[in-house]
Formats: structure tokens, sequence, C-alpha cells
């Protein structure tokens, strides 16, 4: 499917269509068309983006792979930037992406991706809404877009905050093994989001240091915008992936506490019990000539043999605080 929207300057114009506005876009000098491919069969989308366009083979090639590290390049006339979404299945942080490109000319921005863009989606139902959106420039709509992909970035780091706070608390309080499996899960994905925010934060700190074709000296503050924001989502996932590490080892810092405690308890039931044991042990024989057996009081002596034993262990571990 090819959806499209056509600005026309001189009249403030936004016309909503589909692929056969490309050659009314093409007829029209001065118009400004942002066309999105979504799950364009691949012979067409490489045709129309080749010949209607006149995008590089390669950036083609690069746009339609399933998976590439995001980039920033310059072609001739147009700049082509590869960006990382998160996916519409992604709700918290089980990360998930979709490839999304941009190819970003003089007089058109394209979008492609395969499935659902939710940043897409929502700027270019704005765009067709709000003709303003084109007026600061269609190097603008591409960093609203991009601003967009960001702010659900942070949105989802910023909704796995409470449930951070939740864990510490609950580590303390009543510590169970699925918050270490949590807490490790934590830590994958955020490590993900760190990877592909480097990738980000590196394309747009080129954006600010040099000009690209499509995008105009006049928006420096929006790139400025949007690389902060994403530096501040690298920042919080640095951060995030952090604290899930330091409370994954305090689980198991506790939880080995927690050990330890037990095993000094079963420590002093056997230091106890193990001389009981062995003097009940020696008068539960069956041989004939013992004494003490033929003693009235030999059974009185030695329970209180055998109670002694017991207190004066107790204390001495009283003593040193193993209780």
């Amino acid at each position: 499917m090819i959806r499209t929207l056509l600005y026309n300057p001189a009249n403030g114009e936004v016309l909503l269509g589909e692929e056969d506005m490309l050659a009314r876009w093409q007829q029209q000098d001065g118009t400004v068309i942002w066309a999105d491919f979504v799950n364009e069969p691949l012979d067409n989308e490489e045709r129309l983006l080749r010949d209607t366009f006149d995008i590089h083979p390669l950036a083609i090639a690069d746009a339609q792979r399933d998976r590439h590290p995001p980039k920033l390049e310059a072609y001739g006339d147009y700049s082509f930037l590869l960006l990382k979404e998160l996916s519409p299945q992604s709700k918290d942080i089980d990360f998930a992406t979709t490839q999304l490109a941009l190819f970003i000319g003089e007089r058109f921005v394209v979008t492609r991706h395969r499935g659902e863009s939710p940043c897409t989606d929502k700027v270019f139902q704005d765009a067709s809404a709000n003709p303003a959106a084109f007026a600061d420039g269609h190097g603008a709509l591409a960093m609203r877009l991009c601003r967009t992909l960001v702010d659900r970035y942070l949105g989802t780091l910023l909704g796995l905050e409470p449930r951070l706070e939740v864990l510490e608390v609950e580590i303390i309080e009543k510590p169970h093994d699925s918050m270490l499996a949590e807490l490790l899960n934590y830590k994958t994905e955020l490590k993900k989001f760190r990877r592909v925010f480097i990738y980000h934060e590196q394309i747009f700190q080129k954006l600010r240091a040099h000009t690209f074709p499509g995008f105009g000296t006049d928006i420096g503050h929006q790139i400025t915008d949007v690389y902060e924001n994403q530096e501040r989502a690298g920042s919080l996932a640095g951060l995030y992936y952090e604290l899930a590490s330091d409370m994954a080892d305090g689980y198991i810092s506790v939880a080995s506490h927690h050990l330890n405690q037990i095993m000094k308890i079963l420590t002093v039931v056997m230091a106890i019990f193990v001389p009981l044991s062995f003097l009940a042990g020696i008068y539960g024989m069956n041989f004939e000539y013992m004494p003490e057996l033929h003693s009235r009081s030999g059974y009185f002596i030695l329970l209180g043999v055998m109670s002694s034993i017991a207190l004066t262990l107790l204390l001495m571990f009283r003593k040193k605080r193993w209780l």
C-alpha cells in the first residue's frame, strides 16, 4: 500500500491520495509530497523509488533489508535515514523493533516500513489534518517523525521506573525467585535499547554538526531537540540497566545472607545434638557389662549431663551472637 500527502505551498492545500498522486506531484513544480510505503511488494517499491524519486539502488537495498543498523547517508540531493522504531506490539520493556527508512529530498519525504508504524501513522494523520505541518518545511516534518519515534522509547523507559522502585522494596521485604528472572530480563532488554540508542545518537549528532540534503539550516532547533531527547533516552536506559544490575546483585546477596542464616541455625542445632546423640548412642548399646546401666540414678545423671552440655553450648552460641 502507498499513501500520499501532496502539499501545495501556493495555497497551503494538502491532498490525501495513493500511488496515483505521484504522477501529479511530478507534473506540479513547487509541490511537496510525502509518500508512505507500507507493505508494498518489493519489486514495485523498488521501481517507484528508483524511477520516481531517483533513489540509489544501494539505499533501496539497505531500506528493504530486514535487519540493518541505523544509519544516515547523503546521496546527491537527498538524504537517507534508517532508524529503529518500537514495534506496535511493544507496550512495555519487552523489546521488539521495526525498521523505518526515510528519504528526504528537496521536494519529497518518503517513508518505508514493513507492517504497522505507530509513529508514522500519528504524524501522517496530523499532517493530513493540519497543513501547517508542511509549512516549516519537510525537513522539519521528518524531524517531527523522529521526535515521535524517540518519545515512544522514552515513554517505555519511564514506564519501567515505578516497577523498579517496587522491586527494590520487595527485594528487602519479601524476595522471591521470580524477581531475579524479571531483573535479568530487564538487563537484557535494556542492553538492546542502549545499542539502538548509540546508533541514533550518532545519527542526530551528525545532523547537528553537518548540513545534509533535505534538512534546511533553519531546523537546527528541531534537530537539537530530537538529539537531546534521544540522549536522555540513552541516559535513562543506562541508568536503569545499572539499577537492574545492582538490584540483581542485591537480590543474590540477600538470598545468600538468608541461606547463611539458615545454615547457621542448622549448624547450631547439629553442634548441640551431636554430643547428645553420641551419649545416647553409647548408652543405647546392648552390652551386658555396662556399670552405669545398673545404677539407680544413672538415667537422671545422663539426662543432667546432656542438659548441661546443651545449655552450655546454647550460652556459648548466644555469647558469640550466633543466636
